[in-house]
């Protein structure tokens, strides 16, 4: 009975969202009036006269009209020139009525090239929001939106999280149409797709998708899609509200969604078979699916010799493996296995430990912690004062810890180490942090055998990770001995122009180009 009682409880509760749900969407597509007074009325309701809405009536021909816009959004000077006037001085005959009038906006004006029919109230706001001038003709169920947009926003500069020495200087900034233009403009190809959408209850954040028609993967972009569209957010501000739902196995400490901010990386990605998400707002744009290997790689890559980038690419892997290993190598060795380093440097690290109060996991745990506090002052402080914080971080307190005994002087040279190595690939900072200290722990308790089999676990659990069938350390693993030829070392373009490597012909995908319902 107490049973029958709770599903009857949790069944009404499901039917109660459902309905709630359906309302709510109901009411957010009510449809325009015909009247243009119960517009205007219905309009400042929901509005509740908000202060940035302007809505200026005009009368033509008899016919009243109604032109609003949000403050700051338009280009006041592109609506007096190619809207208002045009309607005012063109003369209409006495029997044109509002039919006549709307027929003049949408098909005998060239007022804007972006042009569009709004039925819903839902439409209106969305439109107008996004800096459009919406005309509302009174007799008439439905209004046109003209694309007029005047806000300000941020120039295109040259993108602070992904640096080059050759190349274009040039970065995503945050309205997403310009975005949209720049990868245009080095994709000059029919088959270069852009989705536009809107996501987010209440913040209707425009969302764009952009792929290659000829080279993606049906399935992918059936489920990329899919995905977005199921999202439930009230808000969507930034792409980090999207990447989490993209990921594949959400429980692994690596991201198989890539972020990038300038849009020669994203082209290239593109070109490759993936598909890019960007969002309105922020100029950082997402790369579905995302390899590992990708995060060693840069565009400079591509404007040096063969060997020289080869080279820098393993130096890469290298730091990226001193950045993770290197603290925890160092306490196991100190604490249970000391005959694994050379007299000299034992007797010095002897010699420190005897001066210091910590063992050295205690020791090398505080002075990271310390690290990443000071790191994260240096990012979040204005940049003059940051740049202040790391220099008296690393000069003052690394030298008073260790001339007052707390630290020893070979812990400050290990952490520096790691710090510089862990900047070599800033796209998997968030990983290494974190692996860090779960090495030194490991390391502190169960020795190099812990470090062992800690990166044992590390390995499986990104050799398990996979996002919509594509493995996650591909061509490494399973192994594409063809596209190995841009992985650890990077062939001449002369190779590599044979044959573009799209990730649905790497060993061990499982996406299915013959898919019946993509």
């Amino acid at each position: 009975m107490l049973r029958f009682i709770k599903e009857s409880w949790r069944n009404f509760l499901i039917d109660q969202k459902k309905s709630s749900g359906n309302e709510a969407k109901i009411q957010s597509q009510q449809e325009l009036y015909p009247a243009l007074t119960d517009n205007m009325v219905t309009l400042r309701e929901k509005f509740d006269n908000s202060s940035d809405l302007n809505v200026r009536e005009i009368e033509i021909n008899g016919v009243k009209v109604s032109v609003m816009i949000i403050e700051g959004m338009v280009n006041l000077q592109l609506l007096a020139k190619m809207v208002i006037a045009p309607l005012l001085n063109h003369k209409f005959q006495k029997e044109d009525g509002a039919a006549e009038i709307y027929r003049f906006i949408e098909d005998s004006s060239v007022m804007a090239i972006d042009l569009k029919d709004v039925y819903t109230f839902d439409e209106l706001f969305r439109f107008m929001m996004s800096g459009f001038v919406v005309i509302l003709i009174d007799g008439l169920p439905y209004g046109i939106a003209l694309g007029a947009q005047g806000f300000s926003f941020r120039s295109i500069g040259e993108p602070s999280t992904e640096t080059n020495e050759r190349g274009s200087k040039e970065g995503f900034t945050e309205p997403i149409r310009i975005n949209m233009t720049m990868v245009r403009r080095r994709i000059k190809s029919p088959t270069l797709k852009f989705e536009l959408f809107s996501l987010g209850k209440v913040s209707k954040t425009d969302i764009c998708m952009m792929y290659m028609t000829d080279v993606v993967s049906k399935k992918l972009l059936r489920e990329i899609r899919h995905k977005l569209h199921q999202l439930d957010l009230e808000m969507i501000l930034t792409e980090g509200y999207l990447q989490h739902f993209l990921e594949g196995k959400r429980s692994s400490i690596f991201s198989d969604v890539g972020v990038t901010e300038r849009p020669d990386t994203l082209c290239a990605k593109i070109q490759e078979g993936r598909v890019a998400v960007m969002v309105d707002g922020t100029p950082f744009a997402l790369i579905v699916p995302y390899l590992f290997s990708e995060n060693f790689q840069s565009i400079d890559d591509y404007c040096y010799k063969p060997l020289y980038a080869t080279f820098i690419r393993l130096i890469k892997y290298i730091s990226f493996a001193i950045s993770i290993l290197l603290p925890g190598a160092y306490v196991a060795i100190g604490s249970f296995h000391p005959e694994l380093f050379p007299d000299a440097l034992l007797f010095n690290v002897v010699s420190a430990q005897e001066t210091t109060p910590f063992p050295l996991m205690v020791e090398a745990l505080v002075i990271h912690f310390m690290y990443e506090v000071m790191r994260e002052a240096g990012l979040r402080l204005p940049r003059p004062i940051g740049h202040a914080v790391s220099i008296v971080g690393a000069l003052v307190i690394g030298d008073a810890a260790v001339t007052a005994g707390l630290i020893g002087a070979p812990m400050i040279l290990v952490v520096a180490l790691t710090a510089i190595s862990s900047f070599v690939v800033p796209s998997l900072h968030e990983p290494v942090s974190i692996l860090r200290f779960a090495f030194i722990i490991i390391g502190g308790t169960l020795g190099l055998y812990g470090i062992a089999l800690a990166s044992a676990m590390v390995a499986v659990n990104a050799c398990a990770l996979s996002a919509y069938g594509v493995p996650y350390l591909s061509p490494i693993s399973p192994l594409s001995p063809y596209s190995m030829r841009d992985t650890f070392v990077r062939s001449s373009f002369r190779v590599l122009q044979k044959k573009t490597a799209r990730i649905q012909d790497f060993n061990g995908v499982n996406i299915d180009e013959e898919d019946p319902d993509a």
